[in-house]
């Protein structure tokens, strides 16, 4: 069963969904049967990298909050991060696009590594503190996730994958996604926001069993069978 998860890697929630999710994934029964991909969902694509200015005060600019409130918030969503496991530390969060990063999620699934390249963007953003808009920043995160170096080192040279990101985005928009994370199982049932891993334990099973109910069964072709070799090597 297919469950499509659109995030962006600069969204606090989505982090904390991804661990709420997987906490919830970890203890289903049809976990080996589940396959997972990460989708591209960019929150302000028209933002500028702007490694020098707090968080708080880019908050502030684009809310209409005072800095205090942009704080407020901050520590919010950090206590929610601590309860699921995280630490956020907002202080050294830098203010950068995520259009590259998103790139690099889309290399990344071509090996199989969507979700750890995931994992290490959100650590690099909401832990490390570091710039995930810088390239060279992207090429080690995307070594560390298992993706080939020199690969990630050419995507980022030029375009490559742009039209997988915006894909994303488009179908994002076919559905009517307004805000990540969402989760989508068997292109049927969705969950949005960082909800308790209660909630994602039940949507799993919902979609499961219909899943499992509509899944044709392997029908044998009419005739003869042709010749076959045995699990025990009778051939």
């Amino acid at each position: 069963m297919k469950i499509e998860i659109w995030s962006d890697v600069m969204c606090p929630f989505c982090y904390i969904g991804k661990r709420h999710f997987e906490k919830a994934l970890e203890a289903f029964p049809g976990k080996d049967d589940i396959e997972v991909e990460w989708k591209s969902f960019q929150l302000n694509p028209d933002m500028e990298t702007e490694p020098g200015k707090h968080i708080n005060e880019y908050l502030a600019e684009k809310k209409g909050w005072t800095i205090e409130q942009a704080k407020q918030a901050n520590e919010y969503v950090t206590g929610m991060a601590a309860a699921a496991g995280l630490q956020y530390d907002m202080d050294r969060a830098v203010v950068a696009n995520s259009f590259d990063a998103h790139r690099m999620i889309q290399l990344a699934k071509q090996s199989g590594k969507g979700d750890a390249m995931e994992e290490s963007l959100f650590k690099a953003y909401f832990t490390e503190g570091r710039n995930i808009a810088d390239h060279a920043t992207l090429i080690g995160l995307a070594r560390n996730a298992g993706v080939d170096e020199a690969r990630a080192a050419a995507v980022l040279k030029g375009r490559e994958f742009a039209d997988a990101v915006e894909q994303d985005v488009y179908e994002a928009q076919q559905i009517s996604v307004r805000g990540v994370p969402f989760f989508v199982l068997n292109d049927r049932y969705a969950v949005s926001g960082a909800q308790p891993a209660e909630a994602f334990a039940g949507a799993l099973e919902t979609a499961w069993k219909e899943w499992k109910q509509n899944r044709p069964a392997l029908q044998n072709l009419e005739g003869d069978a042709g010749e076959t070799c045995s699990i025990d090597g009778n051939c």
